[in-house]
């Protein structure tokens, strides 16, 4: 099943609360303050960056599936909120950028893109000097989390330590990275345990 599919659905009370939490943490781990643009990029329905919009001058969410970004738009228009902009792309295979950000941030976006050093070089590319990159995503796991996802084809998470070193390899400086939360995933026939880092490069 695609993101176009679990669009409507995606929305639940457990991601909505995650995304909170998620959104606090990019606050305290980076600058961030309302002369600054940022892009999120995997943005799904949002959540990330409607915890952040009014802390920032602007915000441009890009992701590849329409379905998600029909349900960015309508939350847009439904709380009148004008500093985002939507782009349908993907970031993995298209080149196609107007402008350069101060901030680039992502949840659970990476382990889902195959080649990890292309993309961590564009968004390189994509950001001002000395703007800042901030990532969210799985520690490294056995599998189980994306058991019964059919086609899932990505990152059993990540090895802190190794995403490290592809930012620096990228020319990030200033690379860290810490654990910062806790969960528990219910895979049908188990509840599984994980935990998401983050890890921040400057340009």
């Amino acid at each position: 099943m695609g993101f176009d599919e679990y669009a409507k659905g995606w929305d639940t009370v457990k991601r909505i609360t995650r995304a909170k939490v998620i959104a606090k943490e990019i606050e305290s781990f980076i600058p961030i303050n309302n002369r600054l643009s940022a892009m999120e990029f995997g943005c799904g329905t949002g959540l990330i960056s409607f915890n952040l919009y009014d802390k920032l001058k602007e915000i441009t969410l890009i992701d590849s599936s329409e379905e998600m970004l029909h349900m960015v738009k309508s939350k847009a228009e439904t709380y009148k909120v004008n500093n985002v902009a939507i782009k349908n792309l993907d970031i993995s295979t298209n080149n196609v950028f107007e402008h350069k950000y101060d901030i680039i941030y992502s949840s659970m976006v990476l382990h889902h893109i195959n080649d990890t050093k292309n993309v961590i070089s564009k968004l390189y590319e994509l950001l001002h000097n000395e703007g800042y990159l901030c990532i969210i995503d799985l520690n490294k796991e056995d599998g189980r989390f994306h058991k019964n996802e059919a086609g899932f084809c990505g990152h059993n998470g990540f090895n802190q330590a190794e995403l490290i070193e592809i930012f620096k390899y990228a020319g990030f400086k200033e690379v860290k990275a810490h654990t910062f939360y806790l969960d528990t995933k219910d895979i049908g026939d188990e509840v599984i345990d994980y935990s998401l880092f983050i890890i921040k490069g400057v340009k």
